[in-house]
Order: structure tokens, then sequence, then C-alpha cells
């Protein structure tokens, strides 16, 4: 049975993010994806990583989970809301990012 997951627009976290709210933005792309641009906020932790590293984070702050379209940060969150974290996935991932990138 599919998880349900909860989703935010790239706009809506860019209003968040100016207005200051804690929030882990959390990048599961690849390093040479992670490399050729990510948001100045976020964190890399590559998919495959996910389970070794979750002592990285901290379950009263919501995730922000990102990758290139949104599939992998969907299956992220399924894998985190089921361990009980707080994490919604940013629809379009950075294909439909607006906002800066650093690289």
């Amino acid at each position: 049975m599919e998880q349900q997951v909860k989703e935010i627009l790239p706009d809506e976290l860019i209003a968040k993010l100016e207005k200051g709210e804690k929030l882990q933005l959390i990048d599961v792309r690849e390093l040479e994806e992670w490399n050729a641009g990510h948001m100045k906020e976020a964190k890399l932790i590559p998919l495959g990583f996910l389970p070794h590293r979750l002592d990285e984070l901290d379950k009263e702050t919501p995730l922000i989970m990102i990758c290139r379209s949104g599939a992998r940060s969907h299956r992220a969150c399924e894998y985190l809301t089921e361990l009980g974290f707080d994490a919604t996935n940013l629809v379009g991932g950075m294909l439909a990012w607006p906002g800066e990138v650093e690289k």
C-alpha cells in the first residue's frame, strides 16, 4: 500500500525559508548532481546512504526532501514517515526550483 506523502510547492518552501521557519532541507541526489547546483540551506544525504545517516536528522524539526524531479525524494519521504519523521516532498525537485542555487 502506497503511503500518503506530504508535499510542498517550491514557492511555498521559499516563503517558509523567508519567514525563517526551522526546517531541515535534505538533498537525496548523488554527489555529481549536488555539485551541479543545490540549495545553500540543504544538506546532502544521497538516498542510498539515508538509512545509515538517520542520526543526522532531528525528529523534532520538519524535513523537506529534495531530489532532481521529486521521485527519489518521494521514496525518501515514505521511508522517513514510516520511521516517525515529519517529512515533506519538494514537488518537482530541483528542476522546478526557482530560488537560488549554489555550486
